[in-house]
C-alpha cells in the first residue's frame, strides 16, 4: 500500500537510500545542506507556498520522493506559468511514482501553473535533468545521477522528454598540453592577470564569477541571472572545500575578464558518510583529500567583450597545468545542452568525452 506524506523530511532524505540501494552510483547531498535548500532559508522562496515535497510510503517505508516549486523569476522573465519538479527518486514501483507525480501536478495545478517541468534541483542553474544515458558512470559532485526506470516511469504518467543535455569528463595527462609561452606572455603584457582564489578572497572571486555569470549566460535558454544572495547562499561552504590551486579568476586591468570554478569531487567522501555529519567527517575528509584525484568544474564563462580573446585558452590551461601538478587525473563538468553548440565544440576540443545524458521531462497541466 502507498502513502503520500508532505513535508516530512525524514522520509524525504531517505527515500533515494531505500528505492536504489548501497551499490547504485546515486549520491545524495548533505542531509544538513539539502534541509537548508528545502527550507525558508533559500533565497529562492520567498514563502511556503512557493514549495512543498513528498515522499511515498510503501508499508511505511519511503521509497520515492518529489519536490514542487516555483521558480517565479524564471515566470517573470520567460513570460511563463511553468511549475517545477526536483529531486525525483523513486524506486520502479509504478504506483509509488504515479502518486508523486500526481501529487506534484496537483500542486502546482492550484497555483495556477499550465506546466510542469524537471528535474530542476532547484534552478535551471543548479542540477538539472533525468538521466537517460551513462547509468553506469559514477557522478562528480554537482552532476545528477538517476536510474534506468525514471524515463520510463515519467512517460507512463503523460510526461514528454525534451532539452537534451550532456554532461562530460575529462582525463589529465601527467603533462598537459598548455598555452605556448610567447602567446601567455603576450595576454598578460594586454593587461590580463589571474585573480588570486583562496580563502581570504574566496567571496571577492565568487563575486567575480557571479558577474562573468549573469553576463556571459544571459542569452543562454532558461538562463535567469543570479543574485548576490542566492549564489553566495548556493556556494556558502566552497571556502571549507576548495582547493586554491584549481580554480583561476582572469581580470583585466583589474576587472573581471573569465572565471573557472573548480572544486575536489566529494562525492565519494559524502558516499562514505551517507551524507551525515558524522563524528568522523575530519578524519574521513583528510583521507579523501589525500587520495581524492577528480575535481569537478562548476561553472565557466568570459565576459563577451574578452571571447575570442585568447580568455578562455588561457584559463583553462593554467587549470589543467595546476590541477595536474596537484595530483588530479580526472575532470567532470556540468551539463551543456545541445542547442549550446559554442560550449560542446569547446569540450569536444578539450578532450573531455561524454559522461551522461539527460533530458528535461514536461506535462501540461489541464
Amino acid at each position: 500500500m502507498i502513502t503520500l506524506v508532505e513535508r516530512d523530511f525524514a522520509a524525504f532524505f531517505a527515500a533515494p537510500f531505500n528505492a536504489y540501494g548501497a551499490g547504485a552510483p546515486y549520491v545524495s547531498p548533505m542531509k544538513a545542506d539539502l534541509a537548508r535548500f528545502l527550507s525558508l532559508k533559500n533565497p529562492l522562496f520567498g514563502s511556503e507556498a512557493d514549495f512543498t515535497y513528498f515522499a511515498a510510503l510503501r508499508d511505511g517505508r519511503p521509497v520515492g520522493r518529489i519536490t514542487a516549486h516555483l521558480h517565479r523569476a524564471s515566470n517573470a522573465l520567460h513570460g511563463e506559468a511553468q511549475g517545477c519538479f526536483g529531486f525525483f527518486d523513486c524506486a520502479d514501483d509504478p504506483e509509488a511514482a504515479s502518486a508523486l507525480l500526481a501529487a506534484a501536478e496537483a500542486w502546482a495545478r492550484a497555483a495556477g501553473m499550465t506546466r510542469l517541468t524537471g528535474n530542476f534541483n532547484l534552478t535551471a542553474m543548479q542540477q538539472a535533468g533525468i538521466m537517460t544515458e551513462g547509468f553506469d558512470r559514477v557522478p562528480y559532485t554537482d552532476q545528477i545521477w538517476s536510474p534506468p526506470h525514471l524515463p520510463r516511469l515519467l512517460e507512463a504518467n503523460g510526461f514528454t522528454r525534451h532539452f537534451p543535455m550532456t554532461t562530460f569528463e575529462l582525463t589529465l595527462d601527467a603533462q598537459p598540453q598548455v598555452l605556448p609561452d610567447d602567446i601567455r606572455a603576450g595576454l598578460l603584457a594586454e593587461g590580463f592577470t589571474f585573480a588570486p582564489v583562496t580563502r581570504r578572497t574566496i567571496d571577492a572571486r565568487l563575486e567575480d564569477a557571479r558577474a562573468i555569470l549573469n553576463t556571459s549566460f544571459k542569452d543562454n535558454p532558461m538562463f535567469v541571472p543570479v543574485t548576490a544572495e542566492e549564489f553566495m547562499f548556493q556556494a556558502r561552504d566552497m571556502k571549507w572545500v576548495m582547493d586554491p590551486r584549481i580554480s583561476k579568476v582572469v581580470h583585466y586591468h583589474g576587472r573581471p575578464a573569465g572565471a573557472v570554478i573548480a572544486i575536489p569531487d566529494l562525492n565519494p567522501l559524502l558516499k562514505r558518510l551517507g551524507s551525515r555529519m558524522r563524528a568522523s567527517l575530519p578524519w574521513h575528509y583528510l583521507r579523501h583529500r589525500a587520495r581524492n584525484d577528480r575535481a569537478v568544474v562548476i561553472f565557466q564563462g568570459v565576459m563577451p567583450e574578452f571571447q575570442n580573446r585568447g580568455v578562455n585558452p588561457l584559463m583553462l590551461s593554467e587549470m589543467a597545468r595546476d590541477m595536474a601538478a596537484a595530483g588530479y587525473r580526472r575532470v567532470g563538468g556540468t551539463w551543456i545542452a545541445d542547442v549550446n553548440a559554442p560550449s560542446l565544440r569547446q569540450a569536444e576540443k578539450s578532450g573531455a568525452v561524454p559522461l551522461h545524458r539527460l533530458h528535461l521531462f514536461s506535462k501540461e497541466l489541464a
